[in-house]
């Protein structure tokens, strides 16, 4: 019996042996599960990208066709976050819907903005192409009009004017919404937009220009 049980146990080579044969198997999974997750948060993202992309829309609808003008990025205060999409489009979509935040941000100072995108009209509408033309429009209303009056036809007229840009843009090279950092390796530039004609993807830089 004795040499029986010797006879069925493991000796230390076949041990080292399994040991063996598990870590170049774990070394052989890992990178896929890795690359399986990486997926998983590109996905999410494109999918926030799109349902955000229908608030927007919902606002531009419900406004005559006016584009939502408001700061490329929220702005952290003490006494809270102001500005931004998120609170512009919160009768759309809620403040705090995950939507407004890339699965693959784990960034704290980009989270705590309350939104991983960037919304690049906020950024064009100070463009001095764009300024310069709402500041003519500005010096031609009637020295009564009130302040809020004037900053009512300031956000109009950069909308109007920001949109033209980006209905001129007919090679699709400016997303609305677009990840405010890189987060989704594979591409060259691995970041997520979303287009004004709602076509969601990455952004891929070839020869110094945008493309899809």
């Amino acid at each position: 019996m004795i040499a029986s049980a010797r006879a069925r146990a493991f000796t230390l080579v076949e041990v080292l042996v399994v040991i063996g044969i598990i870590t170049v198997l774990v070394g052989i999974t890992m990178p896929a599960f890795k690359m399986v997750r990486s997926e998983s948060r590109n996905a999410g993202c494109l999918s926030n990208l799109r349902q955000n992309f229908v608030a927007w829309q919902s606002y531009q609808t419900l406004n005559k066709g006016l584009m939502p003008m408001c700061e490329f990025l929220p702005i952290v205060t003490p006494v809270g976050i102001e500005g931004g999409m998120p609170n512009l489009l919160a009768s759309f979509l809620p403040v705090d819907s995950l939507t407004w935040l890339c699965p693959a941000d784990f960034d704290p100072e980009s989270t705590s903005t309350g939104t991983s995108y960037t919304y690049l009209p906020g950024l064009l509408r100070y463009s001095p192409q764009v300024q310069f033309e709402v500041a003519q429009v500005l010096m031609n209303l009637p020295a009564s009009t009130s302040e809020r009056q004037r900053n009512r036809v300031r956000l109009e007229t950069e909308s109007k004017l920001v949109l033209k840009l980006f209905e001129s843009d007919t090679k699709g090279l400016f997303p609305l919404l677009l990840d405010s950092e890189d987060r989704h390796p594979g591409t060259r530039v691995p970041r997520n937009g979303v287009y004004l004609d709602g076509a969601v993807h990455a952004i891929i830089i070839e020869q110094g220009s945008v493309a899809k």
